[in-house]
C-alpha cells in the first residue's frame, strides 16, 4: 500500500463541462435524467475537488463518477467509504488508483506533499478510533498535505496526552478524534492556542448511543476554541482543517 497513486493518462481527459454525465448512465428507478453528475469545477470554486462518496451507490455508479471526474480534469479524485465492491470495481476500471485499507477509501492522482510536517496533527483518544483518523489522513494526504498522526492518547491515561503536549503545542490545527464520553477533545482545547477540530466517533458502549454522546459533549464543552463536526466525519475534519490552513496561509 502506497500514500499516493500515479495521475492517469491526461491526454484523454478534454471534456470542459462543469458538470459531466457519462453516457453510460441511463434513467431508473424513475430518475429522469443520469444517476451521477460530477462536478468538475468544484476545485475551482472551493479549492478542493469533489469527493465520490460511495457508500449508498452500486459500484457502477462509482466508477462513472471517478470516471466523469478523471475526464473533467480533476486531481485528485478521492472515493470515500468504498466497499469490497467498490474497490474492485474501481480498480479495474482505473488501475493507477489506489486503495487504503484502514481509511476505506481509493486515491487517484494525489497530490506531492511536503518534505515536512505543515502544522495539522491529527491525535485519536483510542485505537479504535484510528479508523476515522485514517479518513482524515488519507484526505490531507491526497491533498497534499503531511499531517501528523498521534494515536490512542485518551484521558484515561491522562500521563499519554502529557506526553505529546510539545507536539501538540507546536500545531497549527489539531484535529481531535474520539468516541465513548469525548473527553479528549475539551482536554486538548484546553492545552493550544490552535484552532480544535473534534470529530466524534461511534465509538463506545450502548449509553455512547453511536456517537451522540460524544457529539453532545463536545458540543457542551466548557473549553473555548473547539468546533465539531457530525459523527465518524474524518472527511469533512480534514477538508475543515485544510481551509484553515490555507487560508492563514493566504492571509
Amino acid at each position: 500500500m502506497t500514500d499516493t497513486g500515479a495521475p492517469g493518462d491526461a491526454d484523454a481527459l478534454q471534456e470542459s463541462d462543469s458538470v459531466q454525465e457519462s453516457d453510460s448512465v441511463q434513467e431508473s428507478d424513475g430518475v429522469r435524467g443520469p444517476t451521477v453528475r460530477a462536478d468538475v469545477d468544484r476545485v475551482a470554486r472551493t479549492g478542493e475537488p469533489e469527493i465520490v462518496y460511495a457508500a449508498g451507490k452500486s459500484a457502477d455508479q462509482t466508477v462513472t463518477a471517478v470516471t466523469a471526474l478523471m475526464r473533467g480534469g480533476v486531481r485528485p479524485v478521492i472515493v470515500s467509504r468504498a466497499g469490497p465492491e467498490h474497490v474492485d470495481a474501481v480498480l479495474t476500471a482505473h488501475p493507477d488508483a489506489t486503495h487504503h485499507l484502514d481509511a476505506r477509501m481509493l486515491v487517484i492522482g494525489a497530490q506531492r506533499a511536503g518534505a515536512q510536517a505543515d502544522g495539522i496533527v491529527v491525535v485519536t483518544a483510542g485505537t479504535s478510533d484510528l479508523g476515522v483518523a485514517a479518513e482524515c489522513v488519507c484526505t490531507l494526504r491526497a491533498l497534499g498535505h503531511r499531517p501528523t498522526l498521534l494515536a490512542d492518547v485518551g484521558v484515561a491515561g491522562l500521563h499519554r496526552v502529557l506526553e505529546v503536549r510539545e507536539i501538540l503545542a507546536a500545531a497549527r490545527v489539531v484535529v481531535v478524534v474520539a468516541g465513548m464520553e469525548a473527553a479528549l477533545g475539551p482536554v486538548v482545547a484546553g492545552l493550544v492556542r490552535a484552532p480544535v477540530i473534534a470529530v466524534p466517533t461511534s465509538v463506545g458502549y450502548g449509553a455512547a448511543q453511536g456517537g451522540l454522546t460524544a457529539m453532545h459533549g463536545l458540543l457542551a464543552s466548557c473549553a473555548p476554541g473547539i468546533g465539531v463536526v457530525n459523527i465518524d466525519n474524518g472527511l469533512g475534519a480534514a477538508l475543515l482543517a485544510r481551509r484553515i490552513l490555507v487560508g492563514a496561509t493566504v492571509a
